[in-house]
Formats: structure tokens, sequence, C-alpha cells
């Protein structure tokens, strides 16, 4: 059976067909692959095409994820690395991957497997070897952490959750703007496991930094990101700049874990775009 739904399978036979380089994009929590969409018409008028799985059993609308939440829990990160996996290994030119939060550390993931011709990871997650637990990062997950039960659920943020986690640079209306139209459930167990995963060796929230055919690696980090401070994004920095392929960090001024989503996404973007094309 084909692990990839229909339209994921309908985006990598395009992607195959088009012969140019596919950028694969990586979502994180409390998002659908539709939060791409911006980025995937950008990323094409500049000559590439593009891909933006979903996490598995991902609904294909916000409407849909909003009448079935439960639908998004008990997704762990081996299962969604697999995921990408599947679609990467299915097409003919090795991508570029972007990645956002968790899907940041999926990107990370995927990199050290050797499947990415250069790797963007966009306010990353955690993972085995980054040690700084900032007070704000902590607070953003305590909707799901508080609770061990969470593990086994979909959570969703309410907008003053939000508000702090992801919104904080921006204006109410703004954030309220963001909240109703990209906000969705998200599994619980992947913010468990990163959090453990210094105490677990066989946690599934570790990357492998020394693979010499890991590629080159941006990491872009809004630099008053509550959920992922910049602390983290530095902490991920030292850990892959060991590895002989190209590392580098860029900081945002001024923004928040909504930097893909927000009024600014297009400066973001074009960070991505110009390191990928650098790197092409």
């Amino acid at each position: 059976m084909d692990a990839l739904t229909a339209p994921e399978r309908a985006e990598v036979d395009r992607a195959n067909e088009s012969g140019l380089r596919p950028v694969v994009f990586v979502h994180g929590l409390w998002l659908l692959s539709s939060s791409w969409d911006r980025w995937r018409g950008r990323f094409e008028a500049a000559g590439y095409t593009t891909i933006a799985p979903g996490w598995p059993d991902d609904p294909e609308s916000i409407e849909e994820a909003k009448r079935d939440p439960e639908v998004f829990a008990h997704k762990m990160i081996a299962q969604v690395t697999d995921h990408y996996l599947d679609a990467i290994n299915d097409l003919e030119i090795t991508p570029a991957i972007v990645g956002h939060s968790f899907g940041g550390l999926i990107a990370q993931r995927l990199a050290g497997e050797g499947v990415s011709a250069a790797t963007v990871a966009i306010d990353s997650a955690p993972f085995r070897g980054v040690l700084p637990l900032p007070a704000s990062a902590l607070k953003s997950a305590s909707p799901v952490l508080l609770n061990p039960a969470n593990a086994g659920r979909a959570v969703s943020l309410t907008f003053e959750q939000f508000s702090y986690g992801w919104a904080n640079a921006l204006d109410t209306d703004e954030a309220r703007a963001l909240y109703d139209t990209y906000h969705v459930a998200a599994s619980g167990v992947p913010l468990f496991q990163a959090a453990t995963a210094n105490l677990n060796p066989f946690t599934e929230a570790r990357v492998d930094t020394k693979n010499p055919e890991r590629g080159p690696l941006l990491i872009i980090a809004g630099d008053n990101d509550n959920t992922v401070p910049l602390a983290i994004s530095n902490a991920i920095y030292k850990q892959q700049k060991k590895n002989p392929g190209l590392t580098e960090i860029v900081e945002v001024p001024n923004r928040g874990h909504s930097l893909t989503i927000d009024h600014g996404w297009e400066e973001v973007a074009d960070l991505a775009i110009d390191f990928v094309q650098k790197h092409d």
C-alpha cells in the first residue's frame, strides 16, 4: 500500500515531471502543510518545484481538522520522519528541505540521513544533546507538558496560549487572525519526547549531526521567540557546526515563533531561498 496520500503522491509525481530541484516543506505542531502555501509559490517563482506532505493522518483542511481534532493524537517523531522519507525516496532529484519548529527537527533528522541537498531549520525544536531549557520555552510547552495524559492526546492551544508562544511579537489583531486561520490541534507526544530527550538514550528526538553526507544547513532563529528562544537555536548550531558540512545561523530581529506565517514571512522565505540557491 502506498504510504502517501493521493494528494501527496500527485505532488511527488508533479515534482518528478518538472525536472527541477524539489524543495520539501515540513510543518510542525499546531499547523497543517497548507501553512506553507505562500512559501511554495515563492520558491516556485525562484525556479524550484515543491512538495509539502502532511504528517500521517493530517486532515486536508482547517475545517476538517477542527471537526475531528483527535486525528492528530499519537503521532511520534520517528513515524513522522519516516513519512517524509517515503516521499523523498520517491523523488528523482535530491531535494532541499525546509522545516519549522518540530518540522525543523524533522528536517535535521532527514539531513542526518543524507537525503538533503541543503536544509533550512527555522526555530527548530531541540533534540538530544541540546541542553538549554529557558523559562519561556517551558511556559510555551506547559499546556501539553503539565498533564502527562496529554502524551496520548491531541492538544489545542487557547488564543492566550498561542499569543504567548507564537504571536508575542505581533499585535492582537494579527495574532487573532493567525490563530483563526492556521491553528489546529497537535499531537502531544512529540513535546514529551523532546522534553525527555537528554534523559532517554533511546529517544526518537535525536539527530545524526556527524554524518558527512548531511549537506549544508542553515538555522534561522527569531530573536523574540518564546517557544524556541535563541539559547536553544544557538545550542543546536553548536551541535551541528561540528559536522564537516557548512553550518550557518541567522538571527531575525523582532520575530517570534510565527515568523513563517505572519506579516514578515517573505523576509524569512528569502533567507531560505538565498541559502538553497547558493548551494544548489
